[in-house]
């Protein structure tokens, strides 16, 4: 399901920001860029795709995804935020992501759209305030968080949801179709058709992106099933958070190994929320970026401070 565009010079991890203009000149650009930074892309394209994923998967949901992804355009723009980072829809995937689980989640009635507005426009001032006290390439990006925290908020307020559709995982392309599922459900969507919108938008955003998304979904996949070969596997659940993870770190990370260990943090991490009663969501993916930026952080704190420990007992025998 589920954060982005690189806002600022390498601010946020998730791709490129557009051009810094004396007006936003596109909302509909604004608009598609926001879908798009669901999958950590900028690009119209990949969000018409997503939208149009929405269409086909869970068109009842679609009303809801751009009153949302408007909802915080609009409020970006009233408050004056950075142009640059509206346009890059910054401000949007938040509120795309809240209007989906709203529609999804709440009975319609007509408090539904003041609620849909009122939350996107409260993610994207979240949003914001996070941008704006954490500036450098260092610190660690919002990713998702304001649409999960004011999802468990909401949530509280719902009656938990039924078991989702389990399926026969008897053939490889049994196996395959779950994996391939498992984009869909970054949006709430366990359609083949929608996974597949979802593929050629990243393909079209770039190709690298779309194999970790695959790689990442299958690896959660095969995680679930090794952990417990008979547990019946869920319609691409298992594969959304890896997917994500590999879809973020990805885009930093020169090596495949902490995208890898990403991905199995996602997958360990996500019984965890489900024990506390809190729905996953994106979650174990944002923690699992998280902890892998951080430790590398560390990491490479220590190896720079090695060589300075080394030499000082060196200065103490020759003196």
């Amino acid at each position: 399901m589920l954060a982005k565009a690189v806002l600022r010079p390498q601010r946020i991890p998730l791709t490129h920001t557009m051009p810094n203009t004396s007006h936003c000149p596109d909302w509909a650009t604004a608009l598609l860029n926001g879908f798009s930074q669901i999958f950590l892309q900028c690009h119209p394209l990949c969000g018409l795709c997503c939208l149009l994923a929405i269409l086909l998967g869970a068109p009842t949901l679609l009303g809801g995804a751009l009153l949302g992804g408007l909802a915080g355009l609009l409020t970006a723009q009233r408050r004056g935020y950075p142009k640059a980072e509206r346009q890059a829809g910054l401000y949007s995937y938040n509120g795309v992501l809240l209007g989906l689980l709203i529609s999804l989640r709440f009975p319609w009635s007509i408090l539904i759209p003041p609620l849909i507005i009122a939350a996107s426009g409260l993610s994207a001032i979240l949003v914001r305030q996070w941008l704006k006290y954490t500036g450098d390439a260092r610190s660690l990006p919002a990713y998702t968080a304001p649409f999960v925290g004011l999802s468990w908020f909401l949530l509280a307020f719902t009656a938990p949801a039924q078991s989702s559709v389990t399926v026969p995982l008897d053939d490889a392309f049994a196996y395959a179709n779950t994996a391939f599922i498992g984009l869909g459900q970054v949006m709430f969507l366990d359609q083949p058709l929608a996974a597949l919108s979802i593929l050629i938008g990243l393909l079209l955003a770039n190709r690298r992106a779309a194999f970790w998304a695959v790689l990442g979904s299958t690896v959660g996949l095969a995680f679930t099933l090794l952990h417990d070969p008979a547990s019946a596997t869920q319609l691409g659940l298992a594969g959304y958070n890896p997917a994500l993870v590999a879809l973020a770190l990805s885009q930093r990370q020169r090596t495949p190994w902490p995208v890898l260990i990403g991905m199995l943090l996602a997958n360990l991490l996500t019984p965890g929320f489900s024990a506390l009663g809190l729905a996953p969501l994106t979650a174990p993916f944002i923690l699992a970026c998280w902890l892998v930026r951080a430790g590398a952080r560390v990491l490479h704190q220590t190896s720079n401070s090695r060589p300075q420990a080394q030499r000082w007992p060196a200065k103490e025998t020759g003196s």
